[in-house]
């Protein structure tokens, strides 16, 4: 009998002990899933649980052609614009002070914002001087009403806001705010961020639509780049400065698009990744973002990056078009374009997938790509000097009769369709080029 209740109790043990391991490796993995991006953190609210207090209230159309408008009160905006109505605001000046309590009313649904705007209004907004000095605290926030992942609807919740200054001193505060599908337009701006997590056109769960036209914005904040875009950015004639953290981002099935812009970018500290980089798209699997093809386009703008590399593709998909642009690294040891893991999705399956499109297009830097990434490169036009670093990546090349490729290093990639069939635009410049692991010979 002694035996036989031995051998009960080391099966009831043994059981045990492999639950308690189950349930260790599904904590383990739970955590490595729920990678969180390295520029904002979030609570989780959900919409029917915000409640909106300000200093001044606007809920009928109503004009304001000067005055001070200040709120030091946590979670309070200074200004509060709802309903379908109308607000024409010039000439104004408004101070934000007093911390959010944070979370997701600040970052998805604007609470504590300087200016808000939301359930449908139409805000616009001239001549303005925005400061706000607390965490939790953009400048100004379209608030579209749909706060979701994969939005696909908003109440037509619009900011429009020209020859104005926004500042933001602290964490969490953004310059130009969008979510929920709400629409920003922004024309000649000076917006300067100071504080982590805090892009000067910034954009959160729900995106939205935000068009800048004209002026400068400076992010100085770690974890803040100059954009930040899970929605649709449309930028052209203005000047991007990032001072420490990325150029741009783009997370997720989302875009940005660049024509006629300087961008500079010194990326010195990181939050969470690996590298250094100025044009960064990724997936954080955080939710915010819906999962999908990233989509980044530049035309006739000057890109310069003083740290790290020019493009960095990580644990998503990306179609990258740039024509007509000026690159500028100043980082001998930074990549032109990079695919590889990061710090975000399942280990394995969190590589890079992109299509590189060149149009009348100069590019000098090298390409790197590991082992679980994917580059498809087509050339039209187009030149490419360099070394492209993928003995165990996959790299397919398509270039037209006026393009042309020049080796600075031996090279590796997986297929070449040349439109010249004698193949004298390419100049292998003593190097050694490998296709499919086949030496290539003119």
């Amino acid at each position: 009998m002694e035996k036989k209740k031995i051998i009960i109790y080391t099966g009831i043990i043994t059981i045990l002990i492999v639950i308690l391991a189950v349930l260790w490796i599904l904590i383990i993995e739970n955590n490595k899933a729920s990678n969180n991006k390295d520029t904002n953190t979030h609570e989780s609210n959900s919409a029917s649980s915000i409640s909106y207090s300000s200093s001044k209230e606007i809920t009928e159309d109503e004009d304001i052609t000067e005055g001070n408008y200040t709120s030091s009160s946590a979670n309070e905006n200074a200004i509060l614009a709802s309903g379908k109505i109308k607000s024409n605001l010039t000439n104004i000046t408004v101070d934000k002070t007093g911390d959010s309590d944070g979370g997701d009313s600040t970052s998805f649904y604007g609470t504590n914002s300087a200016i808000l705007a939301k359930d449908g209004a139409e805000v616009n907004i001239k001549n303005a001087t925005i400061n706000t000095n607390a965490t939790g605290a953009n400048g100004v926030f379209s608030y579209g009403g749909s706060a979701k992942t994969n939005n696909s609807n908003s109440d037509g919740t619009t900011i429009n806001i020209s020859n104005s200054t926004i500042t933001t001193l602290k964490g969490n505060s953004g310059g130009i705010m969008t979510t929920g599908g709400g629409i920003t337009n922004a024309k000649n701006l000076t917006v300067t961020t100071n504080g982590q997590s805090s892009a000067a056109i910034r954009s959160d769960r729900g995106g939205g639509t935000v068009n800048v036209d004209g002026g400068t914005y400076t992010s100085n904040g770690i974890g803040s780049p100059a954009i930040y875009s899970t929605a649709d950015i449309n930028v052209k004639n203005a000047k991007l400065i990032s001072t420490t953290s990325e150029g741009v981002i783009i997370e997720g099935k989302n875009s940005i698009t660049l024509e006629n812009v300087e961008l500079t970018d010194t990326n010195m500290k990181n939050v969470k990744s690996k590298t250094y980089k100025n044009i960064f798209i990724y997936q954080s699997m955080s939710g915010d973002a819906a999962e999908g093809v990233a989509t980044f386009t530049a035309k006739d703008s000057t890109i310069t990056t003083n740290n790290g590399d020019s493009i960095y593709v990580s644990n998503t998909s990306a179609v990258i078009n740039l024509e007509n642009n000026k690159f500028i690294n100043n980082d001998s040891n930074g990549y032109f374009f990079r695919a590889q893991k990061d710090s975000w999705g399942k280990e394995g399956s969190n590589g890079g997938i992109a299509t590189l499109n060149l149009t009348n297009q100069e590019i000098n830097g090298n390409i790197g790509v590991d082992e679980i990434s994917s580059l498809t490169m087509n050339m039209k036009s187009s030149s490419y000097k360099g070394m492209i670093d993928a003995k165990n990546g996959e790299v397919k090349i398509t270039l037209d009769k006026s393009s042309e490729i020049t080796l600075t290093g031996d090279s590796y990639i997986t297929s070449l369709e040349n439109a010249d069939s004698s193949n004298s635009n390419i100049n292998l410049n003593g190097y050694k080029l490998y296709v499919n692991g086949v030496l290539f010979t003119k």
